[in-house]
């Protein structure tokens, strides 16, 4: 019996950032949808969830930005506009302006590109090198020294790799 995607959060993962892609191509320059992009950014969220308590604050934190950017999707149409939105208004910087949750999902994003590429290359049934060298890559630089070692801490709680490929449901390949 044959799994489909929906069992498999791996590959609807990958399904969705593909037609994005494709949908991407398609466009000219800078007219990526807030909807298309922040619907499939909503489907890595599992992946954080996978990671096990070491990473629940991540999971609730990408959540809650995914979740702003499908809010803003109702009222703002493409990704440059809402940027240039919160220019003009000068929330740029501001916590909890789309554009500064949308830098914090590219964020989550680039730490799990950067986790699974780690995990190819790594040797050993053990996540703690892979997710420490994605995090030190993509987070660190913008973490003081008491979350830096609280995440630090919170790496001998990951599961192993096939523990997170069981809960994925997926297997070596």
């Amino acid at each position: 019996m044959g799994s489909s995607e929906g069992d498999k959060p791996l590959r609807r993962i990958a399904a969705s950032f593909e037609e994005l892609a494709a949908v991407a191509k398609q466009q000219p320059p800078g007219a990526m949808e807030v909807g298309s992009f922040a619907r499939a950014c909503s489907n890595v969220s599992v992946l954080f969830g996978c990671l096990g308590i070491a990473f629940k604050f991540a999971e609730m934190d990408y959540v809650a930005k995914v979740d702003d950017l499908l809010e803003a999707s109702k009222s703002i149409s493409k990704l440059p506009e809402m940027v240039e939105l919160d220019i003009q208004k000068g929330t740029v910087r501001q916590a909890g302006s789309h554009t500064r949750n949308l830098l914090r999902v590219k964020r989550g994003i680039d730490m799990v590109k950067i986790l699974f590429e780690q995990i190819l290359v790594t040797e050993g049934n053990s996540l703690r090198d892979a997710a420490s060298k994605a995090y030190a890559q993509v987070f660190a630089p913008h973490h003081g020294w008491a979350i830096r070692k609280a995440v630090a801490a919170g790496m001998y709680a990951l599961p192993s790799k096939s523990q997170l490929l069981k809960k994925l449901n997926e297997d070596g390949e």
